[in-house]
């Protein structure tokens, strides 16, 4: 490998690791030097100890609680403070989550951790300060740092350049602080809604999950932070939705499902870091699979940062996949496999001395991780002459940590618009919009707002914020941050209404005592909205969340109950409402709601829409926001039919050889708005394409209706013969588009034929010739429009050279 800094030009749209520098710059040569003479002068404890974090206070067994898997377990013998290096004096790879195992305030912390850098500068034989990573997933996952949407909400939304401005607002945080890399975003794609982690994941898409994640690394990395790609790979695909069990997926699954999101946010994203998957894929643990890290990762796409480890991954090759015979065989697979960096702790790397010594590991494999790691460093800066760690803290990058606000009102706004752009309206017999909002068809003057989650802050946020991730275990600890919840929300927001409240019951507990309060608030009342869904935890302390898996898919406790007793108590003797009955399901992963979509009035779904959502649902719910979030992921019938996803084929779905009904009870793409849209004149630019050419299609959206809103168009393909099983659909372009009410658009999608590729019978990746239908419709299951193109020439065979990303024109009609 050179040891030049990654600094090639910028491929259109593409975002550099950190930043571009002028290759002919001075700097460039200074850095690259400085890395060459920290690798010859390093002894081998000093490298090794590049090659590892350190948590304080030790996450799981300190003050930190339970924050990782298994984390009170793993720990092993690794110094858990900076004090318990000063005897070796070695260095430092990285810092594990300074602002996110602990309430820290965040001007305290900055000041803090400056002391923790200038020691290490002070106190090694190098002074080479540590690289330090937070979790990032949906915010800066630090106190009184802003909470945005999480990711399915990004999915929803079908905004790729929203979220790109909220992974630059997120970057921001972590630069004004002082963190170097943010360990975001999840680009596993969704493939069983019992799994604990969809709430973390965008979609069951993977070029939708491609998409959106690649433009969350454009906007951290713009703010000069690493981003990190996870889990590669398979992690999503765990047997029957548990997590961390075995996943059982073909090659042919793998390279054209699970791949492709990590394909495009590497090439397409540029980005700086890769974390491996806790997944043994079909028997061989991803930490030690070289084929996955080095041959695919290294050798095919090019990728020039770093891998690191997801948190105790390389133990784990001990103590939970038995492939390895203690803990330096563990660290020595991993690191020939190309894991270049242990998190969150140095528990195998640093056992790797003896096995070098003794000819056991080749010390080359060292310096291989060490050279990434340096080079890194000193792309961020951190190995130049009278680097401070100091003087780019701040929001403004000038050093003034004083002024450090990590919830200000843009990024607010951001949260707000993301929240309000995901909500996605399931149903609606006309009941929706509530009270004097626009368009209004409910005169509500008393509402009862009901249900376990309906003045419950925290049930807007996931697993992996900051109040539910840590808070959760420091009762004391205020928020910090301002978030009403959607009963507060509603009673601003319902301007003249009566707005009475019962909690009616818990999430997940089987107490039904607060029944008839809830029935009695309903009671009387000109409309009742009903808000259910998810607690957001960690390890079995909520019902979505790492390591909170589903048996199920009915709604958590309870709660499915308290719907239909109010349901039946709003319903007179000729079997209908005698007021609407709204549901609000704040959840972090798809349920089986049939018999509420039969039922109720209007199902509004919101996919833990951050610490602005409940103004984004009560706005819906008033009519002052027009929905227009479209479903990331299906819903599902039953529990049954998992796993599911609308990219199955033929046999995948319903069937008369089975009793199980697969079919969703809403569709991928799905999502009602306030106003009507007509998709009309489907064209396309040529009837034969090249196979390695691009489909340029065309078609005409008007909004039909009296008030303005947002269409997502979908452009969907279909394969009808090709050398292997193919989905019954798949999409290949969207655009969101915004309409006046009478206006009309035409949307041109330039799509690459990349997006037809599929794994032959060869094991090779190519576009085949043949005739593709074209479909135009407003989720994944209605055809309204569709033409055909013939695909053309030899199969071509897929390349990293290949265009990936689709190309939108907007054009009046």
């Amino acid at each position: 490998m050179s040891t030049d800094l990654p600094v090639r030009p910028s491929a259109p749209g593409a975002t550099p690791a950190v930043a571009d520098v002028d290759p002919s710059s001075p700097l460039v040569a200074e850095r690259a030097a400085r890395v060459e003479h920290l690798l010859a002068d390093m002894v081998l404890e000093e490298k090794l100890f590049q090659l590892v974090g350190l948590w304080e206070g030790r996450g799981g067994t300190g003050e930190g609680g339970d924050v990782a898997p298994m984390a009170d377990a793993m720990q092993g013998d690794a110094p858990d403070s900076l004090e318990g290096y000063a005897a070796q004096g070695l260095g430092l790879g990285q810092l594990t989550r300074v602002f996110g195992t602990t309430p820290v305030d965040p001007v305290e912390g900055a000041k803090g951790l400056v002391a923790k850098q200038r020691w290490l500068q002070e106190h090694t034989r190098h002074g080479v300060p540590a690289l330090v990573h937070e979790e990032c997933l949906t915010g800066l996952a630090a106190w009184r740092a802003t909470t945005f949407p999480a990711p399915l909400s990004w999915g929803a939304s079908f905004d790729p350049e929203l979220v790109e401005e909220v992974g630059a607002a997120i970057g921001a945080s972590m630069r004004s602080l002082g963190v170097h890399q943010g360990l975001a975003p999840v680009l596993d794609v969704v493939r069983d809604a019992r799994w604990g982690r969809v709430e973390e994941c965008v979609s069951e898409d993977p070029w939708l999950v491609g998409e959106v994640a690649t433009a969350y690394v454009r906007g951290v990395q713009s703010a000069g932070v690493v981003a990190t790609l996870k889990h590669f790979v398979g992690y999503s695909n765990s047997r029957a939705g548990r997590n961390l069990a075995p996943v059982h997926a073909g090659p042919r699954e793998v390279a054209d499902v699970l791949l492709v999101p990590f394909e495009m946010a590497l090439l397409d994203g540029r980005v700086g870091s890769v974390m491996n998957s806790y997944a043994e894929v079909d028997g061989v643990p991803v930490a030690a699979d070289a084929s996955l890290l080095t041959d695919l990762l290294r050798d095919r796409w090019g990728f020039e940062g770093t891998v690191v480890a997801d948190y105790f991954s390389v133990a784990f090759l001990q103590t939970l996949h038995g492939v390895a015979a203690d803990v330096a065989d563990a660290g020595a697979q991993a690191l020939a496999a190309g894991i270049d960096v242990e998190l969150p702790t140095g528990v195998a790397y640093l056992a790797l001395a003896q096995a070098v010594r003794d000819g056991a590991l080749d010390e080359a494999l060292v310096d291989r991780a060490l050279r990434r790691v340096l080079v890194q460093k000193a792309a961020l800066g951190l190995l130049d002459d009278g680097y401070d760690p100091a003087a780019t803290l701040g929001p403004a990058g000038d050093g003034d940590v004083d002024a450090v606000d990590l919830d200000p009102p843009a990024h607010r706004d951001l949260a707000r618009r993301l929240a309000e752009e995901s909500v996605v309206l399931l149903a609606n017999d006309g009941a929706l919009p509530l009270a004097t909002g626009p368009g209004a068809t409910t005169a509500a003057r008393r509402v009862a707002v009901v249900g376990p989650n309906a003045d419950d802050p925290s049930a807007l946020f996931g697993c992996y914020s900051f109040a539910n991730h840590v808070l959760a275990q420091h009762p004391d600890v205020p928020l910090g941050l301002s978030v009403p919840s959607v009963l507060d929300a509603l009673r601003g927001e319902l301007d003249g209404a009566e707005v009475v409240h019962a909690r009616g019951c818990d999430v997940d507990t089987a107490d039904t005592s607060g029944f008839g309060a809830a029935l009695e608030a309903a009671d009387g009342a000109d409309a009742v909205v009903v808000v259910l869904g998810d607690r957001a935890g960690l390890f079995g302390r909520g019902t979505s969340g790492e390591g909170c898996d589903a048996e199920s898919l009915d709604l958590p406790g309870v709660q499915q109950q308290l719907l239909d007793a109010v349901l039946d108590a709003s319903t007179g003797h000729d079997g209908e409402l005698v007021r609407p009955v709204v549901a609000v399901l704040l959840t972090g992963r798809p349920y089986a709601v049939a018999s509420a979509l039969e039922r109720c009035s209007a199902v509004v779904q919101a996919f833990f829409p951050g610490q602005e959502g409940a103004g984004a649902v009560a706005g819906v719910l008033s009519g002052r926001v027009n929905p227009s979030g479209r479903l990331p992921v299906t819903l599902p019938r039953s529990v049954g039919a998992q796993p599911y996803s609308y990219l199955h084929p033929v046999l995948g779905g319903a069937s008369s050889v089975s009793n199980i009904a697969t079919a969703p009870v809403r569709p991928f793409g799905h999502g009602l708005s306030f106003t009507t849209f007509e998709r009309s004149d489907l064209q396309v630019a040529d009837a034969e394409v090249p196979t390695g050419g691009s489909l340029v299609a065309s078609v005409v959206v008007t909004n039909t209706g009296d008030r303005a809103g947002a269409d997502v168009v979908q452009l969907y393909g279909h394969d009808p013969v090709a050398s292997v099983t193919r989905p019954v659909t798949q999409l290949l372009a969207h655009a969101r588009v915004q309409l006046e009410p009478g206006e009309s658009v035409r949307v041109l999608l330039d799509v690459p034929t990349r997006r037809l590729a599929l794994t032959d019978r060869r094991g090779v990746q190519v576009v085949e010739p043949g005739t593709v239908e074209l479909r135009v419709g407003p989720d994944a299951a209605t055809v309204e429009l569709s033409t055909e193109v013939e695909l053309v020439g030899a199969p071509h065979e897929v390349t990293t050279g290949d265009r990936r990303t689709v190309r939108t024109v907007l054009s009046p009609a």
